[in-house]
C-alpha cells in the first residue's frame, strides 16, 4: 500500500494534462487531477477549437463574394454574431464533458477547484490537503497585455469569444499566429479590421517568403495591415476607443485585442518556494524527460514554454507517464513538427526555414512558387498560393516544407510525415501529383531559386 493518497496528482486538466492522466491510468497508477476552470484547457475552451469554428463561419463572406463567378446568385444573406457564439458555446460544452468523461473513464479522481502545491509531496485543493508521489504541473499559459495606459480597456483572445456584439471597427495588436487568425475572423464577418506590429513583419520565426506572402493576403482582403507601428495609449471617446500610435497619429475603435504574447500559469503555484526552476517569464525548467528540478515534480505543455502546440503537449504528457509509469522511457522529439496558422488564406509549415537550414547545412536547393489557385480563375479572386521547398543540397533531404494558401494545414499535415521518414526531393519528384490540385505543385515544383537569405 502506497504512503501517499494518490501515484500521481495532476494540476490542470487541459490537453497535456488530460492525456498524462488517461495513460498513466492506464498503467495501474492511482491518479487525480485539478481544473479550476473548464475541463479541455486552453485549446478546447478558449483556444484552437473555438477559434477554428470562428475561423469556419467568417469564410463564408468569402465564399458569398466567389459563388457570383459559378453561377451563383446568393442575396439577402446576413449574419448574426449571436448565433454563432450560442452554437460555439454548446460544442465546446459538448467537448468538455467529453473530457471529463475521458478521466471517468480511466478512473481519475477529479477535483474543481484551484490547487497549490505545499510540499513536495502535497497538494492543497479547495482547502483539503491531499498527498502524491509525483506532482505534474500542466497548467497552461495565459494571454498578456502590453504595459501602456489604457491597457484595461483592451480585450485579449480570451474575451473574443464571449462578446455580446460584433464591433464595427476593430484594432488587433501583434503579430503572431493569433493576431493574423483573429484578423481574417473579424474581416470575414465584416468588421473593419486595422492590425498593428512593431516589428519588421509578421509572424516572426516563420519562413521569410511565408511572412512576406501571408503580409500581401492579408492587405488583399481588406485588412489594414501596419508593421513597424505601436500603441502608445488607449483612452476612451466620444465615439468609441481612442488609439494612439507611435506615429503619432491616432485611430478610433470601437474594441483593441491585445495578441501580444502569452506566459506560463504558475503565479501562486508555490512552485519556487519548493525550489522548482522557473525561467524569466515564469515557465518551469524541465529536462527532456519533463522533469523539474525538484525530481518527483514535472511538467508539460504550454507551462514549460517549449513548443506552445496541443499535440506537442499531448506527446508530451504521453511520454512522461510512458516514462514514469509505464517502464517505457520516451521524450518528445521536437524536429519537424508540422504547425498550421489558420489565418484567411492559411498556412501550413513543417521542418526547417531557408534562414535556419541555411545556417545548419550551408547550402541548400530552394523550389519556390506561386500562383493562381484553380479556383480563382472565375470568381475572380486575388489570392495567390505561395508553395516553398527546402532541401540539403548534399543529402538531397528536403528539409523544410512551407505553404500559404486554402488549406494549408490539411496539406502540410501529410507532408510533414514525408520530411519525418526523411523524404528526399528525388522522392518528391518521383511521387505522381492529384490533378487538378493545389497540393499536386509540392511534387511538380523543379526550378532552383538560388538567391541569398533575406534578412
Amino acid at each position: 500500500m502506497s504512503q501517499y493518497d494518490f501515484d500521481l496528482f495532476i494540476i490542470g486538466g487541459g490537453s497535456g494534462g488530460v492525456r498524462a492522466g488517461r495513460i498513466a491510468a492506464g498503467y495501474g497508477a492511482r491518479v487525480a487531477v485539478a481544473e479550476e476552470y473548464r475541463y479541455g484547457g486552453t485549446c478546447v475552451i478558449r483556444g484552437c477549437v473555438p477559434k477554428k469554428l470562428l475561423v469556419y463561419g467568417s469564410e463564408f463572406g468569402h465564399a458569398f463574394e466567389e459563388a457570383a463567378g459559378f453561377g451563383w446568385t446568393v442575396s439577402g444573406a446576413r449574419f448574426d454574431w449571436a448565433t454563432m457564439i450560442a452554437n460555439k458555446d454548446k460544442e465546446i460544452g459538448r467537448l468538455e464533458k467529453i473530457y471529463r468523461g475521458i478521466f471517468e473513464n480511466a478512473g481519475v479522481k477529479t477535483f474543481d477547484g484551484r490547487a497549490t502545491v505545499k510540499d513536495v509531496h502535497t497538494v492543497v485543493v479547495n482547502g483539503k490537503s491531499v498527498s502524491a508521489g509525483k506532482i505534474l504541473i500542466a497548467t497552461g499559459g495565459h494571454p498578456v497585455k502590453p504595459a501602456v495606459p489604457g491597457a484595461e480597456l483592451m480585450i485579449t483572445s480570451n474575451e473574443a469569444f464571449h462578446l455580446k456584439a460584433l464591433p464595427k471597427r476593430v484594432i488587433i495588436l501583434g503579430g503572431g499566429y493569433i493576431a493574423c487568425e483573429f484578423a481574417g475572423i473579424f474581416n470575414g464577418f465584416g468588421s473593419e479590421v486595422t492590425q498593428l506590429y512593431r516589428g519588421e513583419q509578421i509572424l516572426r520565426g516563420f519562413d521569410d517568403d511565408i511572412r512576406n506572402h501571408l503580409a500581401g493576403e492579408l492587405v488583399k482582403t481588406g485588412i489594414d495591415l501596419r508593421v513597424k507601428t505601436d500603441v502608445t495609449k488607449v483612452e476612451k471617446g466620444k465615439g468609441g476607443l481612442i488609439v494612439s500610435l507611435t506615429d503619432g497619429s491616432t485611430l478610433q475603435a470601437d474594441c483593441v485585442m491585445a495578441a501580444t504574447g502569452r506566459r506560463p500559469n504558475t503565479d501562486g503555484l508555490g512552485l519556487e518556494a519548493l525550489g522548482v526552476d522557473l525561467d524569466e517569464e515564469g515557465a518551469v525548467v524541465v529536462d527532456e524527460y519533463s522533469q523539474s528540478s525538484v525530481p518527483n515534480i514535472y511538467a508539460v505543455g504550454d507551462v514549460t514554454n517549449r513548443m506552445n502546440l496541443t499535440p506537442v503537449a499531448i506527446r508530451e504528457g504521453h511520454a512522461f507517464a510512458d516514462t514514469v509509469f509505464g517502464g517505457k522511457s520516451r521524450r518528445m522529439v521536437y524536429e519537424n513538427v508540422p504547425a498550421a496558422v489558420f489565418s484567411q488564406p492559411s498556412v501550413g509549415t513543417v521542418g526547417l526555414s531557408e534562414a535556419e537550414a541555411r545556417k545548419r547545412f550551408g547550402e541548400v536547393d530552394v523550389y519556390r512558387t506561386v500562383f493562381r489557385p484553380m479556383r480563382a480563375t472565375i470568381s475572380g479572386g486575388e489570392g495567390r498560393i505561395m508553395m516553398k521547398l527546402v532541401v540539403d543540397a548534399k543529402s538531397d533531404r528536403v528539409v523544410g516544407v512551407h505553404m500559404v494558401g486554402h488549406e494549408a494545414g490539411e496539406i502540410i499535415q501529410g507532408i510533414a510525415i514525408a520530411l519525418k521518414a526523411g523524404a528526399t526531393k528525388a522522392d518528391f519528384d518521383a511521387t505522381v501529383g492529384i490533378h487538378p490540385t493545389a497540393a499536386e505543385e509540392f511534387v511538380t515544383m523543379r526550378e532552383k531559386v538560388r538567391e541569398p537569405v533575406r534578412a
